[in-house]
């Protein structure tokens, strides 16, 4: 954008990311301490913090991403009288919750709406969710190209351009062996991730397969979404699950894993499922929006019911018995990945709105 004749300023949170992120943007940056969890008087805190920097700043847009990015990024938007207001819903915390906490979310994600000009689901499923169920006006609703907040490069995830220094590197972390069958999952390693689900699947599977292995690449969020401690001590103990924490080197994994698993409560569209399908990597995922918008069962990979354990054993076993299929299947996804999301053509897609919303 900023080499389009967009002046950028990033505002998030601080993190472990930060310093790489500035560097390779080359765009201002300003932190404001928001957090994930439901902290009103914190929030408050941050919301003036934002009014206080739209108001110096004077932005023609503001385009948040995250539920509290966005609760709080739209009314200080708002309250300021910046005339575009864009908020990307790149997936629901409601859609798992019960009670009062779903009140409170659907509440939130309505208020975030109706302080917004634009709001731009990341799938069409969700799309389809977000209107089923009210929470913002259709008129405001749109979906870049066909879904992704910011696409895939494909020249990073690919299985031509690996480094075998890398390569060598990730089999000695597995301590690969090419006679073992490698599940591989990549995201947080937490409940509504379907963790719970994939553990009691494994080893159900492992039982009928002394060669099959699971990898799980990815850190817990204990404070956030706690997996009970039964699942917990299973992870770490058992030598048949290799843990790997959150690493820019998934691609590796990747591409020596034999398949992969996704069994996700919730998502709005996983960049992940777009890396592994670029690496060609078989998928078999949960069926909920986001995930059905790239996979179509037995075409560009497998789908379970989500939640359904029997389900996802069967969909594994079918998997292991059917590689020549699941190849099939692969190559569909690579061909519609290399047509539908490039990173490049997502850009171009928002910088086009961009444009058209300024003019």
């Amino acid at each position: 954008m900023s080499e389009n004749g967009f002046d950028v300023l990033m505002i998030s949170a601080d993190g472990k990311e930060l310093n790489e992120v500035i560097e390779h943007e080359q765009c201002r940056h300003i932190i404001v301490p928001m957090t994930r969890k439901i902290t009103p008087f914190h929030d408050l805190s941050c919301l003036f913090r934002l009014i206080k920097i739209f108001r110096k700043e004077r932005p023609d847009i503001v385009h948040t991403h995250t539920p509290k990015a966005g609760l709080l990024g739209m009314i200080a938007a708002r309250l300021c009288g910046v005339r575009i207001r864009i908020h990307t819903v790149a997936g629901l915390p409601m859609m798992v919750e019960k009670g009062f906490k779903y009140r409170l979310l659907k509440f939130t994600e309505r208020l975030t709406s109706a302080a917004a000009t634009q709001v731009w689901p990341n799938s069409n499923s969700l799309q389809e969710y977000i209107i089923r169920h009210r929470l913002a006006n259709p008129k405001k609703l749109r979906v870049i190209g066909k879904g992704s907040t910011n696409g895939i490069d494909l020249d990073d995830f690919n299985r031509e351009g690996l480094d075998e220094n890398t390569i060598l590197t990730a089999k000695a972390v597995l301590r690969y062996s090419p006679t073992l069958k490698y599940l591989l999952y990549a995201g947080r390693l937490v409940a509504d991730k379907g963790l719970v689900e994939l553990m009691h699947v494994f080893f159900t599977l492992r039982k009928e397969n002394s060669f099959l292995r699971l990898i799980l690449v990815g850190d817990f969020e204990n404070s956030l979404d706690p997996l009970p401690a039964d699942i917990l001590h299973e992870i770490e103990s058992d030598p048949s699950v290799i843990r790997i924490s959150w690493t820019n080197d998934v691609k590796y994994y990747m591409h020596l894993a034999g398949f992969f698993i996704f069994p996700s409560h919730r998502e709005g569209f996983p960049n992940v499922l777009l890396q592994a399908g670029a690496m060609e990597l078989p998928i078999l995922c949960s069926r909920i929006p986001g995930n059905t918008d790239l996979v179509n069962d037995q075409e560009t990979g497998l789908i379970f019911e989500t939640g359904n354990e029997r389900h996802m054993v069967e969909q594994a076993r079918y998997a292991f018995t059917h590689s020549q299929e699941l190849r099939i299947m692969s190559a569909n996804l690579l061909r519609n990945i290399r047509e539908n999301y490039r990173r490049e053509n997502i850009w171009q897609n928002i910088l086009n709105a961009y444009k058209s919303l300024v003019n």
